[in-house]
């Protein structure tokens, strides 16, 4: 097996997020509906731009923000995922550097630009997003690093990268080689809207090659096109060897060779913005698989980094996650 240089290296959409306050009355007046992430072509995005009030820039993407937290863990995260050669690009390229994360995916010049979210946040915490996808999408087959893949325990896909048939080949490229390496293949649904335009093809790569599956109730119930979180949680554990399935205040269930396990969500004083709690949980959850922990201390690992992250603005820890995870008794 070829030296284990990362924990995990993820597959996903490179981003930044521009995060701004508004009330219910403002998604109305838009036609959004609260709590969902809708893609956006460049005068919608350009709208809605102009009519948000003040706004944050941070670096995102859902997987780049679980490497990130990964890192924050102490663990050796590696990403794979397209920017430009703009100002947003170098922006992305910069944090997640600066987060410890290994990346090394050529920026593209003459290109679409760099990917951007816009992403609302309600009083009561709940975001609603409309993603401009740029060249983010347009990452393929060529620019999967192999020895990245080859080096690390368990690569990560991420489902909102499903959009393009450069990046389905992309991610059954990089399942093939993790596979071939004797490593693990993890993938996230990402969203309920994602899982309704490719189902038959995530049902095809969760059963054909897939070996921890991510996913949260609404996501997991529109896989299995039930409205019953248990009947799709007993589907999901006949599919895949591990399943990990999130369900917000109510914790999160884990399925494994017969084995449930669950999870109590961690507690929070204040609920601030609820963006990347599940990219946080799948950071925590990782990081303790990765590293051989058993399933409830890697769903407890998972529950304190999205506790940490929905405690302030933005989908990236503020804090160690390393340090709270000591605090905790999780850590040594």
């Amino acid at each position: 097996m070829t030296e284990t240089r990362h924990d995990v290296v993820a597959i996903g959409n490179a981003i930044v997020d521009i995060i701004g306050r508004c009330d219910d009355a403002f998604l109305g007046k838009h036609g959004l509906a609260k709590g969902s992430m809708a893609l956006v072509d460049t005068p919608a995005m350009q709208k809605l731009y102009g009519d948000m009030g003040p706004a944050v820039e941070i670096s995102g993407g859902s997987a780049a923000n679980t490497m990130v937290g990964i890192a924050s863990l102490g663990g050796k995260a590696g990403f794979i995922g397209k920017v430009a050669d703009d100002e947003l690009g170098r922006i992305f390229c910069h944090d997640i550097g600066a987060a410890g994360v290994t990346y090394a995916t050529p920026r593209a010049k003459n290109s679409l630009p760099t990917a951007r979210c816009l992403i609302l946040v309600t009083p009561d915490g709940e975001r609603t997003m409309n993603t401009f996808l740029g060249v983010s999408p347009e990452l393929n087959h060529g620019e999967v690093d192999a020895r990245l893949i080859e080096g690390a325990r368990i690569t990560y896909l991420e489902g909102y990268l499903f959009d393009r048939a450069e990046a389905k080949a992309a991610f059954r490229q990089a399942t093939a080689i993790a596979r071939k390496a004797g490593r693990q293949t993890a993938l996230t649904l990402s969203d309920g809207f994602c899982v309704g335009r490719h189902r038959a093809e995530f049902l095809s790569l969760i059963r054909d090659g897939v070996d921890i599956l991510f996913a949260n109730e609404n996501e997991i119930t529109a896989l299995y096109e039930t409205t019953s979180f248990d009947e799709a949680a007993k589907s999901a554990a006949k599919d895949t060897k591990l399943a990990v399935l999130t369900r917000s205040a109510k914790g999160s269930l884990i399925l494994s060779g017969g084995e449930s396990v669950s999870v109590a969500a961690a507690p929070v004083p204040t609920v601030v913005d609820t963006t990347g709690a599940g990219d946080l949980y799948a950071a925590g959850f990782l990081f303790g698989l990765s590293h051989g922990r058993p399933l409830d201390v890697c769903g407890h690992l998972g529950s304190l980094a999205a506790a940490e992250i929905i405690s302030h603005v933005g989908a990236r820890p503020e804090t160690s996650l390393a340090k709270l995870a000591r605090e905790k008794g999780l850590l040594s």
